[in-house]
């Protein structure tokens, strides 16, 4: 069955129900249609709660596995064809959001400005970084992009997806920054797109316009080879 993943439509389903299709060691729980985000793609996983009338299961981890998404809950007690009402920890997520959408323009703009390709990712609630493949990066080129990007977030750019077929994306420039390419296998790619500044293939969530990312502090670096540069970022509000 293939599952309905809510999330790739709107990053702002809050809440959601679904049927429980599985529960694997008691803990594992398979459903429907999901708008928990998993663990993927450098973005960490949704938390939240899934409730069976007044029985609550709290969202303790969420994962890709065998192409199903699978809730990891906190205790036993779901069970296959149970009606759930399901919500989404909103702080965590929306943190998530605007970090994502503030690594699309960091990556954009030091993509432009040297050619460096993304080869990993982590974004995290209160520190997030980005590895580049890119000789000589200091702080005053760190402080130069610092301004460009908040530059960017403070033009209220509109943020929307769109799905291409994989040889129509593939005829934007660099519709891919990451050094990895993707599968054969993939056929569509949905494209994030800041409006007149960025496309990029991605399947994360983002915010819709990019005044709500709030501000960008770009931290420091560190050197973890000899042409690879980490860049730790954090977002902040105004």
């Amino acid at each position: 069955m293939q599952m309905n993943l809510l999330y790739m439509d709107d990053s702002y389903l809050k809440k959601f129900s679904a049927r429980v299709v599985s529960v694997s060691d008691g803990k594992f729980v398979v459903l429907d249609k999901t708008a928990f985000y998993p663990n993927s793609g450098g973005q960490l996983h949704d938390t939240g709660v899934i409730s069976r009338g007044a029985d609550e299961f709290l969202v303790v981890f969420v994962g890709k596995f065998s192409g199903e998404i699978s809730h990891e809950v906190s205790r036993e007690g779901l069970e296959a064809g149970d009606e759930v009402e399901c919500a989404v920890d909103w702080d965590r997520r929306y943190k998530m959001m605007r970090a994502h959408t503030a690594a699309h323009i960091i990556s954009g703009i030091i993509h432009e400005k040297t050619g460096a390709q993304i080869t990993g990712n982590q974004l995290g609630c209160e520190k997030s970084r980005i590895d580049f493949n890119v000789r000589g990066f200091d702080k005053g080129l760190m402080a130069s992009y610092e301004i460009m990007v908040n530059n960017v977030v403070c033009q209220s750019l509109p943020v929307t997806i769109k799905t291409l077929a994989r040889d129509e994306a593939f005829k934007i420039p660099f519709i891919s920054k990451l050094k990895m390419q993707l599968p054969e296998s993939i056929k569509e790619l949905r494209i994030v797109d800041i409006e007149g500044f960025d496309m990029q293939a991605c399947a994360g969530t983002h915010v819709r316009n990019t005044s709500e990312i709030g501000k960008v502090k770009l931290v420091k670096t560190e050197n973890k080879g000899k042409n690879s540069k980490r860049l730790y970022f954090e977002v902040l509000d105004r």
